[in-house]
């Protein structure tokens, strides 16, 4: 592996570690903070909200209560994180806001909280989460997808070849027979010529050269030549 894959390797790791220790400790928190409304109680959860201004305090402690039990929740399990932080920095903002704790160190508490949350939100949950597991499942589901329309495709084009492939194979013209004949002259033995009645010239010595005709006028001239 080259050496600048090695250094994208280690830095994903690091981040994916780093975004699990700030889920766990920033929803833990949270979570933490939500348990302690709970065992609380509404009524006292809600004069404490009284006590800090805020208006209608029992359904500032209901949502503030609810919110951060399932936002932490979801926080530390890494489910839905761009969601949740955005929501769990809206929630410490409105509080901050409106009902502002009494003690300065709950003051900064909800302050970090808040910016912790926005940074999860874009920073996201990392590999070592549910969302990761959920994306790479849609992942492979989106890829079977495709692979099997690509299948289903292939096989209506190779059905609509089919029939043009028929079609050639019929229009086609013959094959040229083999040029047997002209094989056959070629390798058949051919007669000898003969030569012409005449003179024919063997070895510098002129020789008469006679047919069957010429012998038999030969003959001939014998018996004209007898006495009669």
């Amino acid at each position: 592996m080259p050496r600048s894959g090695q250094r994208n390797t280690v830095r994903r790791t690091l981040h994916d570690l780093a975004a699990l220790a700030a889920r766990l400790g920033i929803g833990g928190i949270i979570f933490a903070n939500g348990w302690h409304k709970l065992e609380a109680g509404l009524t006292i959860t809600g004069g404490q909200f009284a006590r800090q201004g805020a208006p209608a305090p029992g359904a500032w402690a209901a949502v503030t209560m609810l919110t951060e039990l399932i936002g932490g929740a979801l926080l530390v399990a890494g489910l839905a994180v761009p969601a949740m932080g955005l929501i769990l920095f809206a929630e410490t903002l409105a509080v901050f806001l409106v009902a502002r704790p009494l003690n300065p160190i709950d003051t900064n508490l909800v302050v970090a909280l808040g910016a912790a949350a926005v940074l999860l939100a874009v920073v996201g949950a990392g590999r070592i989460s549910v969302d990761h597991l959920v994306v790479i499942r849609r992942r492979d589901a989106e890829a079977a997808g495709e692979f099997a329309a690509d299948n289903e495709a292939d096989a209506v084009i190779a059905s609509l070849r089919e029939p043009d492939d028929q079609r050639l194979e019929v229009e086609a013209p013959p094959a040229p027979a083999p040029e047997q004949d002209e094989d056959r002259d070629r390798t058949a033995p051919h007669p000898i010529p003969v030569p012409p009645e005449g003179d024919l010239l063997v070895a510098g010595e002129k020789k008469e050269v006679k047919t069957g005709r010429g012998r038999a006028r030969k003959a001939q001239e014998p018996a004209d030549d007898a006495p009669s």
